[in-house]
């Protein structure tokens, strides 16, 4: 069935094969991922291969919508569903920290207390209830002290908050006709979220050699990798998207009042921005 443009204005593409080869490269990085951590032998290809299919059909099924979108089938009622999308595709990352961020909270307010308190002595004599924890017992190496806001995270914050300024003025550029500026505010944009990602991989290199900090290491060490760790792969995801963005720009494409694709996208990396905010206030300095 082709494609059509009802008679309401709404543009209903036909039937797409696309969602069903995207669960299919989703379900061999699950098994692959799982199997690979339980131990069995070259799942890690598995995953590997699912990875790349998975890239493989999002990059065509995008390239669909991208020339639907270029080809005027797009009315304002599907950029309006478009943005709805968006919006709650969002807010369901916000809860997905919300979570880690309870469990951090849960640990150092709730667990910790208990732990330390009188009735928990005869399991746990030695435990001290001090942060950062690594667990009661002495099974796990302690730790001296939290991972400190200075230098590197100071300094993400820095990258990170100048990213969203730049961002910004690209898209004014954008909404003023004004490509060239655009182009070259949305790239020091991406090169600023790519500095960050490589402040942040020496700043795992030097917790796990120097100051023996692993995602092994406690309620400490497992909160402080999957809110980093996580967050910095969504900052990886944001640079994509905006490369993307990026490479539509030189194009051609988008016009100062069609471009959801550059919002969609800043849409993300600010929430990323924010999400990096509470992180290094609660991780890094309380």
């Amino acid at each position: 069935m082709a494609s059509t443009t009802q008679p309401h204005g709404y543009f209903l593409p036909g039937p797409s094969a696309y969602p069903l080869l995207t669960a299919a490269g989703l379900l061999a990085m699950a098994f692959g991922a799982g199997l690979w951590f339980n131990g069995v032998q070259h799942m890690e290809w598995l995953l590997l291969a699912g990875f790349l299919w998975l890239v493989y059909v999002v990059y065509h099924w995008f390239g669909q919508a991208i020339g639907e979108s270029e080809g005027g089938k797009h009315s304002q009622r599907v950029d309006t569903s478009f943005r709805w999308s968006m919006a709650w595709f969002i807010f369901s990352e916000v809860m997905f920290f919300a979570s880690f961020f309870g469990a951090l909270y849960y640990s150092r307010e709730f667990s910790l207390p208990d732990l330390s308190a009188l009735h928990s002595k005869i399991l746990w004599p030695n435990f001290t209830g001090t942060w950062p924890s690594t667990g009661p017992g002495g099974l796990i190496p302690s730790l001296h002290e939290a991972l400190g806001p200075w230098p590197i995270p100071t300094i993400n914050t820095a990258l990170l908050l100048s990213s969203g300024v730049t961002l910004t003025i690209s898209h004014h550029a954008l909404r003023a006709s004004h490509r060239g500026k655009a182009i070259f505010w949305l790239s020091l944009t991406i090169a600023l979220g790519v500095l960050f990602l490589f402040m942040q991989g020496y700043e795992y290199h030097h917790a796990y050699t120097v100051e023996g900090v692993k995602l092994t290491s406690g309620i400490y060490g497992s909160t402080f990798f999957m809110l980093t760790g996580f967050h910095g792969f969504h900052v990886f995801l944001g640079a994509t998207m905006l490369s993307v963005v990026l490479v539509r720009l030189i194009r051609g494409n988008f016009t100062a009042d069609h471009h959801f694709a550059f919002e969609g996208a800043a849409w993300y990396w600010h929430f990323v921005d924010v999400v990096w905010l509470l992180l290094y206030v609660l991780v890094y300095w309380l």
